[in-house]
């Protein structure tokens, strides 16, 4: 049993046929965490509209609470903060539990990080497996001590400096969580912090800190590599934010409606960020029918409607590994398009993606082996031998608590011959509680 998930709630879903609609799919979580945490170090009301109601924020929201900022949401669906000011965060009484959220974790570490005071980041059995060290050692090198009795990871006792120093830093791995830990924690030091990474991540946060009208400078450097720096001690100004629908979540009901022939679905007000588009260049490589309608900027971000029709065949491609932060959390459904393409998508440079909720390489390929799939594995890389058809299906896949693989692997039930079950989907709550309604709206079988 899934130590993570004592009560498991298995998933089928079955064959559909096409897909249609119009739909909005949830707040984009990345954002999402960002809107409350720089709410939360204001002076006076931050109001954000369209944010994630998934698990991950509202722990990050209940931590925040722990720590002071004045955090509600409103029956006009509005959540409006009062935050402490840039410095004013206070020790919580009791440990912070941040449930299945990585980026919680390392986004409120820098944030404490940057203040005098003690708090204790604790998570359930899949987020204690996750490593913490890689932003330990920037903020201990700007002055925060860290407690751990295994080697970095949760729980997590971080005490932050009154004195925090600000530090060059360059990324040994690109990670937008370490990126933002670092510039967070920079926020309260006495001069410049910069960061350079030598392959660009999200940058939410250096957006969203303009937004909140903090001057965030981003240089080119001669190697290639990119210098994001920041001046500490600098106010924060309250506003409105409106955070766009998560790119990532559209993800799945986008790759649905590509497998299923005959479909049309019609996504809103969706985050292009170009730094989170990966997946929709990699599906039009392989000769999907996206197209951006009514693109605009909102809140800092580029947003558009993305219309997706299924009108042929995939076909396999390698997709760059240059391209893979744009793309990190969409693996697992680029996975199932894969399988129901023509021919062989190799992806390779992920790495990463064995750290994430769960080691996604594996669980990835595991699920379509058992639905009838063709797949290899190395240490960084996976290649999807596709037939130009759905698999034959017909299995109960392995999540350990991973939500993207549960929503992958019920993707691709939508389309394979026999149903595919998914062994527990609880943990779809904590990005896409609404998941199953959306695609049940869309057409989708699942039950």
């Amino acid at each position: 049993m899934n130590a993570a998930s004592p009560n498991l709630k298995p998933l089928t879903a079955r064959k559909s046929g096409p897909l249609q609609g119009v739909t909005k799919v949830p707040g984009d979580k990345s954002i999402s965490h960002r809107a409350l945490m720089f709410g939360a170090i204001t002076v006076g009301e931050t109001i954000v509209s369209g944010l994630l109601d998934g698990d991950d924020v509202l722990a990050t929201a209940e931590a925040l609470r722990a720590m002071g900022a004045d955090i509600t949401k409103g029956g006009d669906g509005l959540w409006r903060i009062f935050g402490t000011g840039l410095g004013g965060l206070r020790s919580p009484g009791k440990p912070l539990d941040m449930g299945n959220s990585g980026t919680s974790t390392r986004l409120l570490a820098g944030l404490i990080a940057g203040h005098p005071i003690t708090a204790t980041l604790t998570g359930d059995a899949s987020l204690s497996k996750r490593p913490m060290n890689r932003v330990i050692k920037p903020l201990a090198m700007m002055g925060a001590t860290f407690e751990s009795e295994n080697e970095g990871l949760l729980p997590l006792t971080v005490t932050g400096s009154p004195d925090i120093m600000p530090i060059e830093y360059r990324l040994p791995v690109a990670s937008a969580q370490v990126k933002s830990a670092i510039l967070l924690a920079g926020l309260n030091a006495p001069g410049r912090t910069t960061v350079i990474e030598d392959h660009p991540t999200r940058d939410h946060t250096e957006r969203m800190l303009r937004h909140f009208g903090v001057d965030v400078q981003v240089k080119d450097n001669k190697d290639g590599s990119q210098s994001i720096s920041v001046i500490g001690q600098q106010e924060l100004q309250p506003c409105a934010v409106d955070v766009p629908c998560d790119p990532s979540s559209a993800a799945f009901p986008a790759v649905a409606a590509l497998i299923n022939e005959g479909s049309e679905v019609r996504l809103s007000r969706i985050c292009i960020n170009k730094r989170r588009t990966g997946l929709y260049e990699t599906l039009q490589e392989m000769g999907a029918d996206i197209t951006y309608k009514h693109t605009r900027t909102e809140s800092g971000e580029k947003v558009a409607d993305i219309l997706v029709r299924s009108i042929g065949k995939l076909k396999g491609v390698t997709v760059p590994p240059e391209r893979v932060p744009s793309m990190i959390d969409e693996f697992p459904a680029l996975a199932m398009a894969a399988a129901c393409a023509e021919g062989t998508t190799v992806m390779t440079g992920l790495a990463e993606l064995r750290v994430k909720e769960s080691d996604r390489l594996q669980m990835i390929a595991e699920g379509l082996t058992a639905c009838g799939v063709r797949v290899e594995t190395g240490k960084d890389s996976l290649t999807v031998h596709g037939t130009g058809k759905p698999p034959k299906g017909g299995a109960t896949v392995k999540t350990a608590f991973d939500h993207r693989i549960a929503m992958a692997f019920l993707v691709l039930g939508t389309a394979s011959d026999q149903p595919i079950t998914v062994d527990d989907s609880t943990a779809i709550s904590t990005s896409f509680p609404n998941f199953r309604t959306l695609m049940e709206d869309l057409g989708a079988v699942i039950g």
